[in-house]
């Protein structure tokens, strides 16, 4: 299972209950946080989830309040008696910027290690899942990420017994491994049906709608994505300002056939977002607006 929280939905600026955009997953004792603005430490905090367990941070770019945050929570999780590497994943110049913050964050009883994003679309295989980058449309280099679960085929368990495999394999050949026992090589297409449907999130924020996020996305069984603005009057703005209105995101979800949509990176000036959902689910109506610390857990299909 996955567990995903959103923990802030405003953009550009914190507001007094809207932290700065950014999600944080749980997936087999590690977790994944993409973006950091400014208080990111202080909702995951309110959310009662831990720190320490953050293993990737993914910056989408580097404008302020999306890494502004980053020192604080360097500081959090090395006080926390972290010691384990941390990797930091994001566009060409992360390393400059988040080394320029760690002025005020500096001895950290931990190893940072950088990614840096320059290609259009990279897959990175992190703790147990996928991590899909692909290239956005802003007004600097900005990406967006997929964390995808793959689910390996059913175990049958008669195949295994005809095929005289000993049961000490079997464990190992569930995981996809190729085992070799008692003088013989056994591997996974003996033992594996087809592959099954695994679980996939995709985050995407502070762009223009582009065909490559519908593509990106395709299949989600949740799509994060901005939407600055909530009344479509404000379309010319949000091209001006590279951003998008609730109609564009909808249009992407539907595009991208996702089961669900969450919106956010809500513009200060969008006091009620939810006076707007309505205007998204007319294109796509499995949509809703976010709320900082939205969660939700994320299961295989059959489960």
């Amino acid at each position: 299972m996955l567990d995903v929280c959103l923990l802030g939905t405003s953009g550009m600026m914190p507001l007094p209950r809207r932290h700065l955009t950014a999600l944080m997953t749980r997936y087999n004792g590690s977790s994944l946080l993409i973006d950091c603005g400014e208080g990111t430490q202080v909702t995951i905090r309110a959310q009662g989830w831990s720190l320490h367990d953050v293993d990737v941070i993914c910056i989408t770019h580097v404008h302020g309040d999306h890494i502004g945050g980053l020192p604080g929570l360097l500081l959090s999780m090395a006080n926390s008696d972290r010691t384990e590497p941390l990797t930091i994943i994001g566009p060409s110049g992360v390393k400059k910027v988040a080394d320029s913050l760690r002025i005020i964050a500096p001895g950290l009883p931990f190893e940072i290690r950088y990614k840096e994003l320059s290609e259009e679309f990279l897959s990175i295989e992190c703790d147990g899942y996928t991590l899909e980058a692909f290239r956005l449309k802003h007004t600097v280099t900005c990406y967006g990420y997929s964390q995808i679960i793959h689910r390996g085929g059913r175990f049958d368990a008669d195949r295994a017994r005809e095929a005289e495999i000993p049961l000490s394999a079997w464990s190992r050949l569930q995981k996809g491994e190729t085992v070799e026992a008692e003088g013989r090589v056994f591997t996974p297409d003996m033992v594996l049906g087809p592959p099954r449907k695994g679980i996939k999130v995709t985050y995407c924020t502070d762009t223009r709608p582009i065909p490559k996020i519908a593509e990106c996305a395709a299949g989600a069984d949740l799509f994060i994505c901005e939407g600055m603005y909530g009344d479509p009057e404000f379309t010319g703005k949000a091209k001006e300002k590279k951003h998008m209105v609730f109609t564009d995101a909808a249009a992407l979800a539907r595009d991208a056939g996702v089961k669900e949509l969450w919106l956010t990176h809500f513009s200060p000036s969008l006091i009620r977002p939810k006076d707007y959902e309505q205007v998204a689910r007319e294109i796509f109506p499995n949509s809703h607006v976010g709320k900082d610390r939205k969660t939700v857990t994320l299961t295989f299909d059959d489960e």
